[in-house]
């Protein structure tokens, strides 16, 4: 009985001591797993938390990107808005407006006396213009003669300001006195030096202020009459009018004398009056009475008529080195684009008067035939200026190659005569 009791007792505590050892396992299992749990969700957690800073991270880059991208649109906006203020500034402030046009609406050569003209000169003289508002004489240097005035109503106008085509007569006026030779170096302030041919190639108009206050005004004017400035160019040409040079220099105020020399501001010349002076130039120092046959009688029976002989052929070369300079590298180097065959000597000019800008070209080709003078004198806006003359010019002197013009010339030893050809 007693060993029964025992054995009932000792299983219960067999069952309690298992259960007592299993609470633990459990518990730690319950632990274990537990954690697992947290750590899983921590990790989920710290991934997500990751995630959302990388996202948060990509959208902080994407949203700044975006903000300089805008930033940078709008700061070059208002850089652009800048830019183009500043550019209407710098029209506003600096360009003029002009109200001609360079164009011809018409027909320019309408009414034009065509009859004693040179017809090679004359349609080489049309082409060359085209549509451009503006006029062109050519002429025989060794005799006056008109080969061919195209839109002779311009031609025989008032004239206009001269622009930088008056220091052709500045020049000549500070050789013949003695004030320069085309070697001197013209201090124009500083270390600045320019000599007369790299003057005249680049149409320096400091240089030529300061030759025009060294010489003075009576010197100057008394000059630029005796070149034919001032005076009718023309023998019995009906219509021509007479340009101006003033008795007054300009006040001082306005430039004075030096700017009636660098850009021949207050004085009006015609293209006749600059093309009898290049003539007188081309020949060696004879001013002729520009004459301008309109019948084959009248040019049948062509005499020349000598206005006066300035004393300018010892310098004449001096002057020749600055304008062959001018069509081989400077301002009227455009004309060198159509026509190379022979020397040209040349000088240009660019000026504006209230809306109408102004573009002389003056030259004369110098060939083994013989030598043409020839003008071109355009009026209008923004396209018209002296290198565009200078340019029409060399597709004149082309046109007269392509039709054998000079070819045709026989070299004559000779005095000149009044024959219609080109003679030394």
């Amino acid at each position: 009985m007693k060993r029964s009791v025992l054995v009932f007792f000792a299983s219960i505590l067999t069952v309690l001591l298992a259960v007592a050892l299993s609470v633990p396992a459990a518990a730690a299992d319950t632990t274990a797993s537990a954690r697992h749990v947290v750590h899983h969700r921590h990790a989920h957690v710290q991934e997500s938390v990751t995630a959302r800073r990388h996202l948060t991270s990509v959208r902080h880059v994407r949203r700044t990107a975006h903000l300089r991208s805008a930033t940078l649109v709008e700061t070059r906006g208002v850089h652009t808005a800048r830019l183009r203020h500043a550019s209407l500034r710098v029209r506003h402030r600096y360009y003029e407006r002009f109200t001609a046009s360079s164009y011809a609406a018409d027909d320019l050569t309408a009414g034009d006396i065509t009859t004693g003209e040179d017809p090679v000169v004359r349609q080489a003289a049309i082409d060359a213009l085209g549509n451009m508002n503006g006029t062109v004489v050519a002429i025989d240097p060794s005799n006056g003669r008109i080969l061919a005035m195209v839109n002779q109503k311009l031609a025989l106008s008032s004239g206009a300001e001269p622009c930088s085509t008056i220091k052709l007569s500045v020049a000549l006026a500070a050789l013949e006195e003695g004030v320069i030779t085309k070697d001197t170096p013209v201090n124009l302030g500083g270390s600045y030096h320019l000599n007369l041919t790299e003057a005249l190639a680049h149409s320096n108009n400091l240089y030529f202020e300061t030759l025009g206050r060294r010489l003075g005004f009576e010197r100057v004017k008394h000059y630029a009459n005796e070149f034919g400035l001032g005076e009718l160019a023309g023998y019995n040409i009906p219509g021509e009018q007479l340009g101006i040079y003033p008795d007054q220099p300009l006040p001082e105020s306005e430039g004075g004398v030096g700017r009636m020399c660098s850009f021949g501001e207050s004085v009006s010349m015609t293209p006749l009056q600059l093309g009898a002076l290049v003539s007188a130039i081309a020949n060696g120092g004879t001013l002729y009475y520009l004459q301008h046959p309109t019948t084959p009688q009248e040019v049948a029976d062509f005499q020349p008529r000598i206005k006066r002989t300035l004393n300018i052929a010892p310098i004449i070369p001096e002057v020749q080195d600055g304008m062959q300079a001018a069509v081989q590298y400077g301002t009227a180097r455009s004309l060198r684009a159509s026509f190379r065959q022979f020397p040209v000597m040349g000088k240009t000019g660019t000026c504006s008067d209230n809306g109408t800008r102004f573009g002389w070209f003056a030259s004369y080709a110098d060939t083994q035939y013989g030598r043409i003078v020839t003008v071109f004198f355009l009026e209008g806006g923004r396209p018209t200026f002296g290198p565009r003359a200078a340019e029409l010019t060399g597709y004149f002197y082309r046109n007269l190659w392509d039709h054998s013009y000079f070819a045709a010339k026989q070299p004559v030893d000779s005095a000149p005569t009044a024959s219609t050809g080109l003679n030394q």
